[in-house]
């Protein structure tokens, strides 16, 4: 017998707008619903279309006149809300600024409701019914016909509600769903400020499910693997539904049987099982542990993405009170000394970061975010082209499935709580940090557990991170800009070695100009690096963002005005753009001291204070030039021009005719074993052709930097040229490291625009 979900339509809905309503809701189908009296867990996907409006006050509204895709955000409402186009600019010019206050609003805030109707089986009388909602945000409050089911403050953690009597069988259940505005977040909540959002649009922006068990559930679970221990540690939170003691002499709990059994997520094929038997209070929480042998099992890595399928059985004698599933990896991700190991294998982190939240507020999101093809290509396919192991999610976590597709294609995430300017009281901060390590813990995705960005916090640092660290010991933790001076625990930091003429006037910087290009640059920010025993992961840099127009962004107009000039085309700015990040990349990968070099920022919102690499319409992820270029400058292994840069650079003077140039290669190998190949060395002239060249082999030790001396006679013609040196590994594809050089004295240099090739 199924369970029947039906949407009850309103009579004032047109005809078109209800076949618009039947064919979204073809796109979030419900889970098959066991059969009334099995044992088990029966869960019902509400995901898809539900009713939907806004109210200026915390009253229903009187009748719905919109439509919402869930999950979502209130800009996918039908027809738009009241206040869209103010959420939703697209400016004809910059407008400079350097941050936002989030209690600068523009619009006005409202309460926005969520209606469904739908019939629950009478088979499920007599089970207990959880409605979860993953992911929502600002306050969530649920009614279940009428009945306050509660309210959570929560944002980035499941918000969840026992209404098992508040339900009707056989017959129509109405759902109804409150969601607050960010600005009437209570100061308690561990949810974020982020000064280069102006709009914070609320919604429930992750999957909706009811699901029915036993007496006793599976609240939460925790797989922990130990590739070095060859086991895998199971924790869960067994929630008892049973009503609390209410006089003396009645039982305050139950004891319950736990099964877990280890299967291979694409055979099915199970490999152990093992059981424990548990006491479980009633009306609450109990927590428990199994360790189980797994002498046999394959990593996974990147490279290699196997999973493992634990589930979870919860039986009292002969009975199934709830079974649960979890996705999870074989794999250690260690710190030794300054640098990070995947199982037991030394890794050098490279790639990027993704903003979800401040995309969110970009004209262009639509329902991007919870498109699964899209997403793919945006986590899968690019990455994988780019040499791209890991990114962060920054100041913001991401829904549910993003972390299931990196965790089946092989993508290490550090993965970002927001916040950023200090806010929230300590209790709501363990509750919410904690619940988020129990919810998302089981993802070998997940690497690196990042508490706090730019910022500090005694508390968090101090005293939460090492409580966490006992509940979830697998992984690393950073606390933004905290250090071992500041935290007992400090197992890694975050530098943002951001450079060029920033926040000092251009005559301080012209005194110490920044020489793009010169991979021994060693600022005090790399000084540090070089100084700390903790692992340095630099995760952000690039102080060269654009819009994907090919505009500025509100923090680096007077950057391209100094560099480029004022009025300066697209194309000129993307390509300055292109050069810098590769330039940038080449630098702080060849410092040995750095665990990781992660750029900033491949998806953020367009026409906002930063920036990412894409341009025109973010639905087609058409690349830019910086990634086609990142391609090279990622690749792990490659040899890098240690020379500064002479077309952007001022004041930089050229060499002479025929001179000879001395320089060197800084060999970048961050594979395991010797990186043999050749290297071919070029002079392009401003019309492509090749002006000198030379070639000889190379051998790259492992996990290491090695300087290769080279000599060029500069040609006898004065102009721009492109010096290149190009790597090509025995059976790879050439990567190429380029500086622009200027020989012989000109009023003005041309510079050959080449190409990265096509990803």
């Amino acid at each position: 017998m199924k369970i029947e979900i039906k949407m009850v339509r309103k009579h004032w809905l047109s005809t078109a707008l209800a076949c618009t309503m039947l064919m979204l809701s073809t796109l979030a189908p419900c889970q098959e619903p066991a059969a009334a009296g099995s044992s088990g867990r029966t869960t019902l996907n509400l995901n898809g279309v539900w009713e939907f409006d806004q109210t200026l006050t915390a009253f229903p509204p009187v009748k719905f006149t919109r439509t919402i895709a869930v999950p979502g955000l209130v800009h996918l409402a039908v027809p738009k809300i009241e206040d869209y186009d103010k959420f939703f600019r697209r400016p004809d010019k910059v407008e400079v600024k350097q941050q936002h206050n989030l209690y600068n609003i523009d619009y006005t805030p409202r309460y926005s409701w969520y209606r469904k109707v739908i019939t629950v089986s009478a088979g499920m009388q007599g089970k207990e019914a959880v409605i979860s909602i993953k992911k929502s945000q600002y306050v969530t409050q649920v009614y279940i016909n009428g009945m306050d089911m509660g309210t959570s403050m929560a944002c980035y953690t499941p918000v969840e509600f026992v209404v098992t009597g508040a339900l009707k069988y056989g017959t129509g259940n109405e759902i109804l769903i409150k969601v607050g505005d960010r600005v009437w977040l209570p100061a308690e909540a561990a949810g974020g400020t982020d000064k280069e959002k102006e709009h914070y649009l609320p919604g429930i922006w992750d999957d909706v499910e009811l699901s029915f068990t036993g007496k006793v559930r599976v609240n939460r679970l925790l797989v922990l693997p130990s590739v070095a221990e060859k086991k895998v540690t199971v924790k869960a939170q067994l929630r008892n539904l049973s009503p609390a003691q209410v006089f003396y002499g009645d039982a305050m709990s139950d004891s319950v049987t736990l099964t877990v059994s280890i299967a291979e997520k694409r055979s099915g094929k199970v490999l152990v099982s093992q059981s424990g038997r548990y006491s479980t209070k009633r009306d609450n929480l109990s927590e428990t542990v199994l360790d189980i042998p797994l002498p046999q099992f394959t990593a996974w890595s990147p490279d290699s993405p196997f999973l493992y399928t634990a589930k979870a059985t919860v039986s009292d004698g002969s009975t199934v009170l709830d079974e649960w599933s979890k996705t999870f990896g074989m794999r250690d991700f260690t710190r030794k000394g300054k640098f990070f190991y995947l199982n037991g294998e030394k890794t050098i982190l490279r790639g990027t970061n993704i903003t979800l939240q401040r995309f969110f507020e970009d004209p262009d999101c639509a329902n991007l975010v919870w498109d699964k093809e899209w997403v793919k290509k945006l986590l899968v396919n690019y990455p994988k082209k780019l040499n791209w192991n890991a990114m962060r999610i920054c100041v913001g976590i991401v829904p549910d499935f993003w972390y299931d597709l990196a965790d089946e294609y092989g993508l290490l995430f550090q993965n970002e709580w927001l916040y950023w300017q200090n806010h929230g009281w300590n209790d709501q901060i363990r509750k919410e940090y904690t619940d988020w390590v129990w919810a998302d813990g089981s993802h070998p995705s997940i690497a690196i557990w990042d508490a706090i960005n730019e910022n500090w916090d005694d508390y968090i640092g101090g005293t939460l991170i090492p409580e966490l660290k006992k509940l979830d010991p697998t992984r690393i933790w950073d606390a933004g800009y905290m250090t071992s001076d500041q935290m007992a625990l400090d197992e890694m930091d975050e530098p943002h070695p951001y450079q060029g003429p920033l926040w000092v006037s251009i005559t301080d910087f012209e005194k110490k100009p920044y020489m793009l290009g010169n991979l021994d640059y060693k600022p005090g920010v790399i000084r540090a690096i070089d100084e700390s025993g903790s692992a340095q992961l630099i995760n952000e840099y690039g102080w060269i963002w654009l819009w994907r127009n090919g505009k500025p962004s509100k923090l680096t107009v007077d950057v391209y005005n100094y560099y480029l000039g004022k009025n300066s085309s697209p194309a000129e700015n993307r390509d300055l753009q292109a050069y810098w990040m590769q330039l940038e990349t080449e630098w702080l990968r060849s410092n040995t001291n750095a665990a990781g070099v992660l750029a900033f920022c491949y998806l953020a919102n367009n026409y906002g204070y930063t920036g990412d690499w894409f341009i025109d319409n973010i639905k087609d992820l058409k690349p830019g030039p910086t990634l086609g270029w990142f391609r090279h400058a990622f690749t792990p292994a490659a040899t890098f021009i240690n020379l500064a840069d002479e077309r952007y650079v001022k004041n930089q003077p050229a060499h002479k005719t025929g001179s000879t140039l001395l320089f060197n290669l800084a060999g970048i190998n961050n594979l395991g074993s010797p990186a043999v190949g050749k290297v071919r060395i070029r002079m392009i002239n401003q019309q492509g052709k090749t002006s000198g060249e030379q070639e000889f082999p190379v051998i790259m030790a492992s996990y290491a930097r090695s300087d290769i001396p080279v000599s060029l006679t500069l040609p006898l013609v004065p102009g721009g040229y492109v010096l290149t040196a190009e790597f090509t590994p025995e059976n790879g594809t050439p990567v190429i490291s380029r500086r622009y050089i200027k020989v012989g004295e000109l009023k003005e240099y041309a510079f050959y625009r080449l190409e990265p090739g096509e990803l």
